[in-house]
């Protein structure tokens, strides 16, 4: 189903056709579906490469900081991350530029996959303190590596406040939007944050943590690169169960303030995600119900 205007269709045919022309050495391998998010479409190649395409020109533009700076931080940080392999170019039939990637195993962190919630939460914080730890490199908050989360919440509060309204029509009997809204705006009322700015994952949500053998192996998807204030970052563990949150706190060492700030960039991404998606991506939109519903059992509790 297509999420976006102006969206490519993507099928297998399609990808055999590109790996004809521009991957002869690959085009006798297997090609099956591999997943779908947002942004990009995914086949698995062999069982060894991961073919992706962006949904859209916009979603493109992920591919090029994933090809210029992974090879970079790969080295720097203690678990695998996507290793571009191949980049594909635009073609008549798929305009967009592409890209292979080495396949990482693993299963996407769930119930059934991780062991103990607690050590999960304690991992992913020392891969987060490690990547912010790591030197800028001369990279600064511009073109690919500026993004909205990372910047100021002032920035993004008129459509934030519209996707709040957007969540009050339509799941405004089912969560709890006008205590949503008190949050957000405690934490646009709290001072904004003064850096240092850092290295940004920017989506460290469930399905971009694999786990193998129970326990947090590798980190994917690295289209929401960028600079910025590390708030932002830490707003998707509220995904996580709440063993695995409170272990993250504690490992990260987050104060009110900057914890007040991950939640507001966490009601930011669940309002708008439903808004953005209410007719075409249901099970996002459960994703983010899930979210706010999380926040909500913590805020009232606390």
């Amino acid at each position: 189903m297509a999420l976006h205007q102006n969206e490519v269709p993507v099928d297998a045919g399609l990808v055999r056709s590109l790996l004809n022309e521009q991957c002869p050495q690959w085009a006798g391998l297997s090609v099956s579906p591999a997943g779908a998010g947002t942004d990009n479409i995914m086949y698995r190649l062999g069982d060894d490469l991961l073919v992706r395409l962006p949904r859209t020109a916009d979603k493109a533009r992920s591919l090029r900081k994933e090809r210029e700076w992974l090879p970079r931080l790969a080295p720097l940080l203690t678990c695998p991350v996507p290793e571009p392999l191949h980049a594909g170019t635009p073609t008549n039939v798929y305009p967009l530029p592409w890209s292979i990637y080495r396949w990482i195993d693993g299963d996407e962190a769930q119930p059934d996959s991780v062991q103990d919630w607690s050590a999960f939460g304690a991992d992913l914080a020392a891969v987060v303190r490690d990547l912010h730890r790591i030197d800028l490199m001369g990279a600064t908050r511009t073109g690919d590596l500026s993004w909205y989360r990372g910047g100021h919440l002032r920035a993004c509060d008129e459509w934030i406040s519209r996707s709040l309204a957007d969540c009050r029509a339509t799941v405004g009997g089912d969560i709890d939007v006008e205590t949503l809204e008190r949050l957000w705006r405690e934490a646009l009322a709290q001072p904004e944050p003064s850096g240092p700015q850092v290295w940004l994952h920017g989506d460290l949500r469930p399905t971009n943590l694999l786990v193998r053998d129970g326990r947090l192996h590798a980190i994917i998807d690295f289209g929401g690169l960028s600079i910025g204030l590390p708030d932002a970052e830490h707003s998707t563990v509220w995904d996580l169960p709440p063993q695995a949150r409170h272990a993250y706190w504690d490992a990260v060492g987050l104060d009110d303030l900057s914890w007040t700030r991950a939640r507001a960039w966490a009601i930011a991404v669940g309002a708008s995600g439903i808004s953005y998606y209410w007719h075409t991506y249901p099970a996002f939109v459960a994703e983010c119900l899930s979210r706010l519903q999380a926040i909500l059992t913590d805020a009232a509790t606390r």
